[in-house]
């Protein structure tokens, strides 16, 4: 019996949530557990998405399942952001994952040693319980954020009026820099929408799992983490969940292309370009894209720049999906392009983002602050100008500036819905200047990179957490 045993590879089943970042995150965890001998199995909320095919090329001993298509419009969630329905869109899976997950106990050699769920997918913890798998939950932001949705049950029952309407009113989260309430994640700005009930109902969940698996290091976020190992952020509530921190996780592989940017890249000097991407769902509107040119044009520093089209619809936010590809002579101020020839490159919708911050030409990264680009940034040791847009990304923005210190912020604008030129022109001078160095802001992000390529390392805190996590999965099966 044992014998058999040790020929039978465990199995652990990964469930990301809808959204390009979440997926490709949840990917690099998968693969990590490859390594270290589990079989993994993915189980993807359609649509489909290219990179995924590219993945399952190259990783074949990850196997994907992609759910049944299920058909729900946008108009039939009424929120003001896009997470309500992704979230409706979750829970009408709920019977599709039951059905997948019993047909892996009963068709699989092995047992399911883990099912590790996205932040969003909540309702899936009631599906393993019944079938008697251990639940993890895997965080695909920084432990300041996990501690923020950590407390929020405590914020609810103590402050009854919309953070929105709070405005500058600090917020005090343990682990986290005094936090205005307008800088509280998007989603739950608004008490009365249906977001903030989704989200606080998530967060209710949190310590009902085995444990939660984080997409960071310990030397990044250390007062956080430690406010929430000592119980600060679950005050009233039973022994704290334990976190694992199992970070940096970064995308290893894209879905192909780029090569003309990074040829671009090749044939400038050093530290001289700054990159503009605001990730797979930050559409900026045309009146904010010309500022940007504009500001860019009146920078004189080099630029490669990643553009795409202006959201249709409000509807359009909340779908995971591709935009048009963008009319850059119709959206850019006339005669940009052919001013800038020299010294800019405007790419259309997608570049290859981790490759270009690992290039030795790129000094500088305007970002959206989500928690995949900011990592990537963190490891490739480029500094940011902090320029949030949805989600938990002003959170993001203030740890990032406010504690890490390690991104320069948009301050005029960026919450009244446009920034202006001046601002754009401001950020990115005062970026790639040798003030950025006075400041010590490039040394700090060279520290980080380092400490990030430490954790990872055998004996780093990362890699001793995983170990320590999968050595445990394994000692249950032999029990």
């Amino acid at each position: 019996m044992k014998e058999k045993k040790k020929k039978m590879k465990e199995t652990i089943v990964l469930y990301p949530s809808p959204g390009m970042g979440h997926i490709v995150s949840m990917v690099e965890l998968g693969k990590l557990f490859v390594h270290h001998g589990f079989n993994v199995i993915i189980l993807l909320i359609p649509p489909s998405h290219p990179f995924i095919a590219s993945v399952s090329a190259s990783n074949p001993s990850i196997t994907f399942h992609h759910l049944p298509m299920i058909d729900l419009s946008p108009d039939s969630v009424p929120s003001h952001y896009h997470e309500p329905y992704q979230f409706e869109l979750i829970r009408l899976h709920t019977p599709n994952l039951a059905h997948a997950l019993r047909s892996i106990i009963i068709t699989s050699s092995s047992s399911i040693s883990a099912f590790i769920a996205d932040f969003f997918c909540s309702t899936s913890l009631d599906v393993a319980a019944e079938l008697n798998i251990p639940f993890y939950f895997f965080f695909t932001t920084g432990a300041s954020v996990l501690a923020t949705f950590l407390y929020f049950p405590t914020i609810h029952e103590s402050i009854r009026t919309s953070f929105r309407e709070l405005g500058e009113f600090p917020l005090y989260i343990p682990g986290l820099p005094p936090i205005r309430a307008i800088d509280m994640p998007l989603p739950i700005l608004d008490r009365h929408d249906p977001a903030y009930d989704a989200l606080l109902n998530i967060s209710h969940s949190l310590p009902k799992a085995k444990g939660i698996i984080l997409n960071s290091f310990e030397s990044l976020e250390p007062r956080s983490l430690k406010a929430i190992s000592d119980g600060l952020c679950m005050p009233h509530a039973p022994p704290p969940v334990p976190v694992h921190c199992i970070g940096p996780l970064i995308m290893s592989e894209g879905r192909g292309g780029g090569d003309d940017c990074l040829k671009w890249l090749d044939a400038q000097p050093e530290k001289s370009v700054v990159f503009l991407c605001f990730g797979s769902l930050g559409l900026l509107s045309a009146d904010q894209l010309r500022e940007i040119a504009v500001g860019l044009d009146r920078s004189g520093h080099r630029f490669l720049w990643v553009v795409r089209s202006p959201p249709l619809t409000k509807e359009q936010n909340k779908l995971v999906s591709a935009t048009p590809e963008p009319d850059l002579d119709a959206l850019l101020p006339a005669g940009f392009l052919e001013r800038t020839n020299d010294r800019g490159l405007v790419v259309k919708s997608w570049a290859p983002q981790a490759a270009v911050l690992s290039h030795g030409s790129v000094g500088g990264f305007v970002t959206h602050c989500g928690w995949n680009s900011v990592l990537e940034a963190v490891c490739c040791g480029v500094p940011m100008v902090a320029w949030p847009l949805y989600a938990e990304q002003r959170l993001n923005r203030v740890f990032l500036v406010e504690e890490l210190k390690l991104a320069i912020p948009i301050d005029d604008g960026f919450d009244k819905g446009v920034v202006s030129a001046a601002e754009v022109e401001r950020r990115v001078r005062e970026l790639m200047s040798d003030g950025a160095d006075d400041d010590g802001l490039r040394e700090r992000v060279l520290r980080a990179k380092y400490e990030s390529v430490k954790a990872m390392r055998k004996g780093g805190s990362s890699n001793s957490v995983l170990i320590e996590l999968v050595n445990a999965w394994k000692k249950q099966v032999d029990e």
